[in-house]
């Protein structure tokens, strides 16, 4: 998925809606002025329903809080929360975590056809996660954590 960094992100009435409550409430909760203005910047771009590129990652953060805390989804349903969903994958992070997940693809393809020989999880730090894969040919470590999914390494067996 690529996007075109200069340019605002359109938003549609459901995602405007939806968002200023949320941004508000970053507004409400913060005593800085310099992120109260940040915030303030962004949602007078969400009432304009296009998020200028200075403030789409700001943007990102905000839908990140609100999904994974599975807010949007209680109180407005599985509708909205998709469509905040979609929205998010085109911010700066969201596409961050699409191009983790295509790496991510791209390893776990070079394991078709082998036969896994062993998989263990194991905890890197709190919210950071390891699993390891091993075939006969490839031992593979995949990270997981809040800032998204990676392969930590990635070891061939030559034969």
């Amino acid at each position: 998925m690529t996007a075109d960094d200069s340019q605002p992100l359109k938003l549609d009435a459901l995602q405007r809606d939806l968002l200023i409550p949320q941004i508000q409430a970053f507004v409400d909760a913060t005593s800085d002025a310099a992120a109260r203005e940040g915030y303030q910047a962004l949602k007078s771009d969400v009432e304009a329903m296009a998020v200028a590129p200075e403030n789409q990652q700001r943007l990102g953060v905000i839908l990140e809080v609100a999904l994974q805390s599975g807010r949007i989804r209680r109180l407005f349903g599985p509708g909205a929360e998709l469509s905040l969903n979609a929205l998010f994958q085109k911010t700066p992070r969201g596409r961050e975590i699409a191009q983790s997940l295509q790496e991510l693809n791209t390893a776990l393809a070079r394991l078709k056809g082998g036969t896994v020989e062993e998989m263990t999880a194991a905890l890197r730090a709190p919210g950071s996660w390891g699993l390891t894969v091993k075939t006969s040919g490839f031992h593979l470590v995949i990270r997981f954590g809040h800032d998204g999914v990676r392969v930590e390494s990635l070891e061939v067996a030559l034969a």
